[in-house]
C-alpha cells in the first residue's frame, strides 16, 4: 500500500508540474515572441522481481518479467520555438523575425541577452532599445529629426536626415541564433541567456545561415494555441483526479487490512 501512495503521489507532483507549464503558456497567449513550454516526464526506476527468460521449471523460460514502476518525475520544460504570427502594427521600430533567429540586447549590468520581442523604441540618445531599456547590438543609432525610416529584410537600416533629400545607410542590424534554442535559459521581460546547453551564439546578417529575416512594421505573436492549452488543461485536470482517487484507494485498503487482519 505505501508502494501504491508513493507512485501516486509521484503522479500528482509531476501533473502539478504540468498544470503550472499550461497556465504560465495561456498567460502570456498575448505576450509578443513568447514561445510555449512543454513539460517532460520520464518513468523511475522499476522494481524487478523476475526478469524475462529466467528459468520456470524444466525447460521451460518465463515469457514476461514480473516487475513494477516506482512512478514518474519531471525531466525538464522543453521550449516549443515554432514560429509565431507576425502582425502588422505599422510602426516602423516594430520588427519582426521570419525565421529561426533573436535580436541581440545589452542588459543594464552589461551582460548579453537575446529576445524575439522587436518592439523597440528610441532612448534619449536616439538609440533603439527595448521597452525595458535594453540597448540593441550592436547599437543603431537614429539621429534626431530623421523621416523615412527604413529597415530592410536583411537589416540595413536607413533614413532621411534633416536637409537631405536622399536616404542614408545609418547601420546594420544582425541576428544571432543558436544550434539548440530550446537549451537558452528564460531570464524574464522576453530575454534569453545563453548556456552550454543552447551552444554559443552565432552572430550574422539576417537572412544568412538560417538567422531569419526581418520584417519591418511588424510584430511576433506568441506561438501558444489556446485551444490545445484548454485541452491539455481538462487532460491533466482529469488524470490529476485519478490519481488522487489512487492514494483514496490505497488508504482504505491499509485501513481495512489494519483493522481485520
Amino acid at each position: 500500500m505505501t508502494a501504491a501512495l508513493q507512485i501516486a503521489r509521484s503522479g500528482l507532483d509531476a501533473l502539478d508540474a504540468r498544470m503550472k507549464t499550461i497556465s504560465n503558456n495561456l498567460a502570456n497567449v498575448n505576450t509578443t515572441g513568447f514561445k510555449r513550454d512543454r513539460a517532460s516526464f520520464a518513468t523511475m526506476m522499476y522494481q524487478t522481481a523476475r526478469e524475462a527468460g529466467s528459468p520456470a521449471g524444466g525447460d521451460q523460460q518465463y515469457a514476461a518479467a514480473l516487475g513494477t514502476g516506482t512512478g514518474v518525475r519531471v525531466t525538464g520544460s522543453e521550449r516549443i520555438h515554432a514560429q509565431g504570427a507576425l502582425t502588422p502594427t505599422d510602426n516602423a521600430l516594430d520588427l519582426g523575425i521570419e525565421g529561426g533567429g533573436f535580436f541581440a540586447v545589452t542588459r543594464p549590468d552589461g551582460t548579453q541577452a537575446y529576445t524575439r520581442d522587436g518592439a523597440f523604441k528610441l532612448d534619449a540618445e536616439g538609440r533603439l532599445v527595448t521597452a525595458s531599456g535594453e540597448r540593441l547590438n550592436p547599437e543603431i543609432i537614429i539621429p534626431d529629426g530623421a523621416t523615412a525610416i527604413t529597415i530592410a529584410p536583411d537589416g540595413s537600416v536607413s533614413a532621411r536626415l534633416a536637409g537631405d533629400t536622399a536616404a542614408q545607410e545609418l547601420g546594420q542590424i544582425q541576428l544571432t541564433r543558436f544550434l539548440n534554442p530550446g537549451g537558452l535559459l528564460p531570464l524574464g521581460g522576453n530575454l534569453y541567456g545563453e548556456t552550454a546547453g543552447s551552444g554559443a551564439a552565432q552572430a550574422g546578417a539576417p537572412g544568412a545561415d538560417g538567422t531569419g529575416s526581418i520584417r519591418q512594421g511588424s510584430l511576433e505573436g506568441s506561438n501558444v494555441s489556446t485551444v490545445q492549452e484548454l485541452v491539455d488543461m481538462i487532460e491533466t485536470q482529469r488524470a490529476y483526479e485519478v490519481n488522487a482517487k489512487v492514494i483514496n484507494a490505497a488508504d482504505e485498503m491499509a485501513r481495512y487490512v489494519t483493522q481485520n487482519v
